[in-house]
């Protein structure tokens, strides 16, 4: 009697073989599918449980003097986990802010400075924190949507990773709020970004969003440089403010 295999409840025979791997793969691909689209879901209400509060730009203002001496500078570099520009959050997102400053408080994004920044942040100040930075340096003009330094193996690689299903074709406009803009941002603080969805379970080191942890695992530290260098390289929003201490 010849082999049977069961997809769905349906047999196929040995002669059936390459029916059976197109339809499995496909099948495989459906579930791959479905669940990540769970986790971007779970994800998302996540964000907005936690961007609940208003923010208030001007209330905002009065509370950033732990990000200032950072973010406040041009070209500021942090020595942790690597050496690396500290990011533009300037024009950023008031969502992806809130969100990212609720990850490191919570521990979900390891980072200790970072969580030493945020312990003793409440909702309202991480809304207005948040509020602040996201109107910041703000402007009417059109960001240009031309590419950045063309890179084939780098838009082969973004395209495999499906990054502007979510960060937008330019980098500049996500589709959701929660998520951040990054055409722009500095090339190197976007590849420490990117490693670091790859690290395993670490006290002081990774982020543990599922969703980036699945994409960044699919390449090598020289192909998320080389994404990183292009999205980088991209124009956009986000720039630095200095303020004025520090002008």
């Amino acid at each position: 009697m010849a082999q049977r295999r069961f997809i769905g409840g349906h047999g196929y025979g040995k002669e059936s073989g390459l029916y059976f791997n197109f339809f499995g793969n496909l099948e495989m691909k459906k579930l791959v599918f479905a669940q990540s689209a769970l986790l971007i879901a779970l994800a998302s209400v996540q964000s907005s449980m936690a961007q609940t509060v208003e923010g208030n730009p001007a209330n905002g203002h009065q509370k950033v003097t732990q990000c200032i001496g950072c973010h406040g500078l041009e070209g500021y570099h942090a020595s942790f986990p690597a050496v690396y520009r500290v990011p533009k959050i300037a024009g950023q997102g008031a969502k992806y802010i809130a969100s990212a400053l609720t990850a490191y408080q919570k521990g979900e994004r390891r980072h200790p400075t970072m969580r030493g920044v945020t312990s003793n942040l409440n909702a309202q100040d991480i809304a207005d924190v948040a509020a602040y930075y996201a109107t910041l340096g703000s402007t009417s003009a059109q960001v240009d949507n031309s590419a950045g330094h063309a890179n084939v193996n780098a838009l082969t690689l973004i395209e495999k990773g499906a990054c502007k299903s979510c960060h937008g074709d330019n980098f500049s406009k996500p589709i959701d709020p929660s998520y951040p803009k990054l055409a722009g941002q500095y090339a190197d603080y976007l590849f420490v970004a990117l490693k670091s969805y790859k690290t395993e379970p670490n006290a002081v080191v990774g982020r543990g969003n599922p969703v980036m942890g699945g994409v960044a695992k699919q390449f090598s530290f020289a192909e998320l440089k080389m994404i990183a260098d292009y999205v980088g390289s991209l124009p956009g929003e986000l720039k630095v403010v200095p303020q004025p201490r520090f002008r």
